[in-house]
């Protein structure tokens, strides 16, 4: 039998490859051992970053498509081929694909002698062996691989109609529940339910776990999407009473309008998934049609989030603190400052150029991401380094920094206080720690001990943002702080309404009665100061004294 496939030319195998090419997704390959040359299935060239379907200095130029980490593993198990030690090859590894990312192989040959029973020719086939199925066997439906193969023809040229990604709320619990086997039942019937719903024109995939993708290139609109949502949840509602509400589920649908939408395979999948997690954030049991604002918003979200961890990782590159001062209310003096987190990054448009972020922006990341606890620990570094080296030219300044609820829950940001105040060597009572009501209350319990450490070692304790609707007594009898800070937009209020202004009073009259200094915010006008003036305030903080100032101009203008 050796003999036989000895007398094959290597044309012929290639002809052999290129006549089955059109009728298999693997990939068939003929590797001439003797003369270095490799030929493999075109298809594969669209798939994999392969320098071409055929090509000589075969052993050299894998290193341009296997992964780096396998590529020793492959070139000794090639030469053993080679020198006649293996006359059969079965391989697990991995090759890149054209955006260079490792795809698992399996790669299998036959290794073919000459007439002088050296090593001639490898013959074999290559599988992936991670590759998305053509079809789900639980759901009955075609999967991700074969909607691929439907849209991918399209690029930029949708027709007219719809994509719906549908996602099943909550089938974690339900296997959790339940057990898995139900949960694949549960699969089956909202497959069944989806199909049941659709029409002629329309195909369903199951794209991954719980998500299933509709596809409607009939000229439909988003409103007929909607529609057809509604119908399918109601037919899921029967199913669930049918089944005498063992297991109560909802779901879930992004809609994604085929016009205008560019990027093709790889532009539906990320665009339908950002349409359904929005869904799932309006409360799940509802549905979204995508907006390209939204997804901008987004999009922007991600940005800064990536450039704030660069940042964080990078030396805090980007951060800046910036310091607003605050005064004595009745000589105008500079008593001290707050210390405010600024950050910037590199700007989209301009190439060199660094785009502010407004901490409206950037502080809420920060502590959604749970960044804010470094760069917390940054802030209050280099406030109090910046507090002691301003104190030789103003022996009495005081710093105040922010502490954010996401610091008091998930860090020990009582030690990092102390422990810094000792690091810089400077009074703790030259520190105060800011915390606003809306923190306060969301976290409760978490503040007392915190709290209660700051003021037995004489660190000052600030309740920001006083009369922002938050407002509770309660905060004031658990913490007992050494001050608190009127809002602006309090201020304003007491400004322009009598009854407001005769609470303001009242406030400060019983902030006073308890010992505690107050700060009035928000000052931006003489006459604003005119209006508060007796009121008998501690402290004022406001753009009429200073607005926030680098550490630079800071200290031209009020220290030096």
């Amino acid at each position: 039998m050796q003999d036989a496939y000895s007398e094959i030319s290597k044309e012929q195998f290639e002809k052999m490859i290129q006549l089955y090419n059109p009728c298999m997704d693997d990939y068939l390959y003929v590797y001439d051992l003797q003369n270095d040359y490799y030929r493999i299935s075109e298809h594969a060239t669209e798939r994999f970053c392969l320098p071409g379907d055929s090509f000589e200095d075969a052993a050299a130029k894998h290193r341009q498509f296997v992964d780096a980490n396998d590529i020793e593993m492959l070139i000794k198990e090639i030469n053993e081929i080679k020198s006649g030690k293996k006359k059969f090859h079965d391989l697990y590894y991995r090759w890149l694909d054209r955006k260079h990312q490792s795809i698992w192989i399996n790669c299998r040959g036959r290794v073919l002698d000459d007439e002088n029973g050296n090593p001639h020719f490898l013959i074999g086939c290559i599988n992936e062996i991670g590759e998305r199925q053509k079809a789900d066997n639980i759901s009955g439906l075609l999967g991700e691989s074969s909607f691929y193969d439907m849209i991918r023809d399209y690029d930029d040229n949708f027709p007219e109609g719809y994509f719906m990604r549908i996602g099943i709320d909550n089938l974690g619990d339900i296997n959790g529940n339940l057990g898995m086997k139900y949960g694949d039942f549960v699969l089956r019937q909202v497959a069944e339910c989806i199909q049941n719903n659709l029409g002629e024109e329309q195909r369903l995939f199951r794209i991954v776990a719980d998500e299933f993708m509709i596809v409607d290139f009939s000229g439909a609109k988003t409103s007929d999407a909607v529609v057809l949502y509604k119908q399918i949840r109601r037919s899921i509602d029967r199913f669930i009473e049918q089944n005498k509400y063992q297991a109560v589920f909802t779901i879930s649908a992004g809609i994604l309008d085929t016009e205008g939408l560019y990027g093709g395979y790889d532009a539906t999948l990320k665009l339908s998934e950002f349409t359904l997690n929005e869904a799932k954030n309006l409360g799940r049991n509802s549905y979204y049609i995508f907006e390209q604002e939204t997804y901008d918003r987004f999009r922007r979200k991600r940005l800064i989030t990536r450039n704030l961890h660069h940042a964080v990782n990078h030396d805090f590159q980007g951060f800046e603190i910036y310091f607003q001062p605050i005064v004595d209310a009745k000589t105008y003096r500079l008593v001290g400052a707050e210390a405010l987190m600024r950050f910037s990054m590199p700007s989209e448009d301009e190439d060199g150029k660094m785009e502010p972020i407004s901490p409206v922006e950037f502080i809420p990341i920060l502590e959604q991401t749970g960044l804010i606890i470094p760069a917390g620990k940054w802030i209050l570094r280099e406030a109090v380094a910046t507090c002691k080296k301003w104190q030789k030219a103003i022996p009495d300044f005081r710093i105040n920094v922010n502490l954010s609820y996401v610091q008091v829950i998930k860090s020990n940001a009582l030690d990092e206080i102390l422990d810094t105040v000792r690091m810089y060597g400077i009074k703790p009572s030259s520190v105060g720690i800011e915390v606003t009501e809306s923190g306060y209350l969301d976290s409760g319990p978490h503040f007392q001990k915190l709290w209660n450490g700051l003021k037995n070692n004489g660190i000052q304790v600030v309740l920001d943002d006083f009369g922002t609707g938050y407002s509770n007594l309660h905060c004031l009898g658990d913490l007992r702080p050494d001050y608190i800070k009127i809002d602006r937009s309090f201020t304003m209020k007491a400004i322009q309404n009598q009854y407001e202004h005769k609470l303001m009073n009242q406030i400060i009259d019983m902030a006073h009665s308890l010992n505690l200094t107050i700060c009035i915010e928000g000052i931006e006008k003489s006459e604003e100061l005119m209006d508060l003036r007796n009121l008998g305030a501690d402290y004022i903080q406001g753009y009429l004294f200073g607005k926030p100032y680098s550490v630079q101009e800071f200290e031209k203008r009020f220290v030096e």
